[in-house]
């Protein structure tokens, strides 16, 4: 690189988790970086996360998350252990492992810590610009080699970078683009995340000549109570239902139509496909006292989620009986004399000791002890599977499959990982953020790779 001061080793756009780790490894690995956030401040979302992990092993990813980009999913497992000894590096606490939605493991750790942490070493090794956006790439000779900024004073810069790494946390902020690419619904739920996220990555990535994809990947995200307002950012935690995942979810006509047991993420993407994207979560005493008032997962606090929406919504109540469930107000627009009779089938049929029907696990999962705990709910997205298409050391491919020189992605702005399945968005964002860094480095000095 040359002695001019808007020149850089790696400029990095975009300050969550992928963003600032990428920034922090190239600084480590000796890089002159820039890292650049839309936002006032660093972290975006990821501040509001507990755990890192995913799938403890190849097999097992493969399990849950067939149709995503094996290449990618054998990338994240590989560098799941590493990722962790990454955050303790740092000087910040990360627990012993845990299990996580049944088929991860996972480590509790202190998010806002970390990210103050890489805030303080790009403060002061690197440049952190905050306030700005990135408003085209530079392309020469096919490929990326930095990128124009839009200053909060109304000022310009123009960047030249050996790397150019994007990683602004996808686009679920953009209601034209979830509709386009998510679900044509998907901008009537909830945003569970921060609104800066609106698609700056993938506009990019696509001037430069990337490759994106798939359509109908899905999304990661939680039921929330509807009618609520999650403005306050405290309330994406306080206010996800996780414990969807062991009670019953009707729509509109009063009938089950996904297997609640695979995890509320699931079940989450499957509410966004039923009429008017709404639903009725039901749970009896014993869901209450084992599950909603629980820890989700070993280390967490322990919250009364039913409490919680009951104060925020006109649309929780309590049930003394199965029966009484059919007597739910008219103007909630649900069957509820066809949601009693099936929670009736599925405890007469637990009674008898019956075998679910094949291919239908979740037909007879018994509510039998009232009273039942009843909230309308509604899907709310936290980010997308869609983006830009990566290899596993990061860098972008073009629609040949060919990576795109000197431009990288990271975290939610890459796309192929998941495919209506999820393992995962800490751990991905600091693996796939590390990649690109050290791919970066070693493509600047590659006798020190």
């Amino acid at each position: 690189m040359s002695d001019d001061p808007d020149d850089v080793d790696v400029l990095v756009i975009g300050g969550g988790m992928a963003g600032l780790t990428a920034a922090v490894r190239g600084i480590r690995s000796g890089a002159k970086v820039l890292l650049v956030e839309a936002a006032e401040s660093v972290g975006g979302s990821a501040r509001y996360a507990g755990y890192v992990w995913t799938a403890p092993d190849r097999q097992t990813m493969a399990r849950v998350n067939p149709h995503g980009d094996e290449a990618l999913r054998n990338a994240l497992v590989d560098g799941f252990d590493r990722a962790v000894e990454w955050i303790r590096s740092l000087g910040v606490e990360c627990g012993g492992a845990v299990p996580v939605l049944g088929f991860g493991r996972g480590h509790q750790f202190d998010p806002p810590r970390y990210i103050d942490e890489c805030r303080r070493v790009v403060r002061a090794e690197g440049e952190l610009l905050t306030r700005t956006t990135t408003t085209s790439l530079h392309h020469e000779h096919g490929g990326v080699a930095g990128a124009d900024l839009a200053l909060p004073g109304g000022q310009r810069r123009s960047v030249r970078a050996g790397a150019t790494i994007l990683a602004t946390g996808g686009f679920q902020a953009n209601t034209e683009l979830v509709d386009r690419h998510v679900h044509p619904a998907a901008s009537t739920v909830a945003l569970r995340s921060n609104p800066t996220s609106r698609g700056d990555g993938l506009r990019l990535a696509r001037q430069a000549g990337a490759a994106t994809g798939h359509d109908g990947a899905g999304f990661y995200g939680h039921l929330v109570p509807a009618g609520v307002s999650l403005a306050d950012p405290a309330d994406f935690v306080s206010l996800s239902l996780y414990y969807s995942e062991h009670a019953l979810l009707f729509n509109l006509a009063g009938r089950r139509f996904a297997d609640e047991t695979l995890g509320d993420h699931l079940t989450t993407m499957a509410l966004l496909r039923q009429p008017e994207a709404r639903g009725l979560l039901v749970a009896d005493a014993r869901v209450h006292r084992e599950w909603i008032t629980a820890q989700y997962v070993e280390g967490a606090p322990s919250t009364d989620k039913f409490a919680l929406a009951q104060k925020r919504t006109d649309r929780a109540g309590l049930a003394d009986s199965v029966d009484e469930l059919a007597l739910l107000p008219p103007e909630w627009g649900y069957d509820g004399a066809e949601i009693a009779r099936q929670i009736q089938a599925c405890n007469d049929a637990a009674t008898r000791g019956e075998e679910p029907m094949p291919g239908r696990a979740y037909d007879n999962t018994p509510l039998t002890e009232g009273p039942y705990y009843v909230v309308e709910v509604r899907p709310a997205i936290t980010f997308p599977f869609y983006g830009v298409l990566i290899d596993e050391h990061s860098r972008v491919l073009d629609s040949a499959g060919r990576p795109i020189a000197g431009l990288f992605a990271a975290g939610a702005d890459a796309g192929g990982l998941y495919y209506q399945a999820y393992a995962g968005g800490i751990a991905p964002a600091i693996v796939q953020g590390l990649a690109a860094a050290e791919r970066a480095a070693a493509e600047r000095d590659p006798a020190a790779s």
